[in-house]
């Protein structure tokens, strides 16, 4: 006696829901990318989903004409991508070596700015021990030779000198110095102490 067998589906017939699935899958991917080629790309999964579910014959294997143009969107869209991404790794390098160059800028701009307040000191220390040395050599000289040559200096720059020697050899000086010449130098050296003492 024959046991009644249920009809076993072929596995054929299951092909076409299968390649709608797929489909679908791949609209929602299509969708997620977001922005205006994305939703083209989705518009247009969706229309070639809609034909595929309409024509498709289960029994056929073959790779339909919709998923062709399906897998032709996606690798334009992959290359897409790919030049974008090509694009940002080069501007990373770009932006990599531009801050390099910045940062070799800065060291040698800190060592310029350092090398000259280096100079600047110097060049003071080396005009405050000219200018000490040569009050040195006015204090040193004879009174009567050092009033000859602060007769023929400007009274500013003989009241600088004068403010730096000693007491006793600038009271010699001046005792050698024209009257008018002397009195010149004396206001301007009051007139310098006043300023401090208004300070």
């Amino acid at each position: 006696m024959k046991k009644n067998r249920m009809p076993v589906r072929k596995w054929s017939s299951g092909r076409g829901a299968l390649l709608i699935i797929g489909v679908t899958f791949s609209l929602s991917a299509l969708t997620r990318l977001g922005g205006g080629v994305g939703q083209a790309i989705a518009k247009e999964v969706a229309e070639l989903s809609a034909d595929v579910s309409t024509t498709h014959d289960p029994l056929q294997c073959e790779t339909s004409e919709s998923i062709t143009k399906i897998l032709a969107v996606l690798r334009v869209r992959e290359t897409d991508m790919n030049e974008r991404q090509r694009h940002l790794e080069e501007k990373e390098v770009s932006l990599s070596l531009a801050e390099d160059q910045i940062r070799k800028n800065l060291i040698a701009l800190t060592l310029a700015e350092e090398k000259l307040a280096a100079t600047i000191a110097t060049s003071e220390t080396a005009a405050e021990s000219d200018l000490a040395r040569l009050t040195s050599v006015y204090e040193n000289m004879k009174p009567k030779d050092a009033a000859t040559l602060f007769e023929e200096m400007n009274p500013n720059f003989a009241a600088g000198f004068m403010g730096r020697m000693r007491p006793d050899a600038a009271a010699q000086i001046m005792a050698g110095l024209a009257p008018k010449t002397a009195y010149s130098i004396s206001v301007i050296l009051a007139g310098r102490n006043a300023n401090i003492l208004a300070e």
